[in-house]
């Protein structure tokens, strides 16, 4: 067997070298970390921001963020903070479980198997940290 690395993982050891390089702390980086930086915003001020207090009579903030998702999953499901966070609000938007999943699955037709499947695992991650949250 080969322990040959493809280009592309070749060019993010580079950057990981790099990174680590520069700082020295960067070596234990977790984008997840990252994320519980970032509190889930109450429904209130998302429906005040992205809802129906820019428009009566326009979407609100758990369409919008199920279209976000949809978005998301069609660039390949490539960014996983962006789509963990994005489902994390639209639960606190009002989105269930299965609209959530609904939306996913229904970018399969658009973005390919691979790419829902992979968006499906990081919305999963979310749901299940929140039956971690309720015991």
């Amino acid at each position: 067997m080969s322990d040959a690395k493809t280009p592309f993982e070749l060019m993010m050891q580079q950057a990981q070298d790099m990174a680590k390089a520069m700082n020295p702390a960067l070596a234990s980086f977790d984008p997840q970390g990252f994320e519980k930086m970032w509190p889930t915003m109450p429904r209130d001020m998302m429906e005040m921001t992205f809802g129906r207090g820019i428009s009566k009579d326009g979407l609100d903030a758990k369409t919008r963020l199920l279209l976000t998702l949809a978005g998301l999953t069609m660039q390949g499901a490539q960014a996983d903070a962006q789509i963990r966070m994005t489902v994390r609000h639209a639960r606190e938007a009002g989105a269930t479980k299965d609209e959530i999943a609904e939306t996913i699955a229904q970018m399969s037709m658009f973005a390919g198997i691979p790419a829902m499947t992979r968006a499906m695992e990081f919305a999963r991650e979310v749901m299940d940290e929140e039956k971690d949250d309720e015991t």
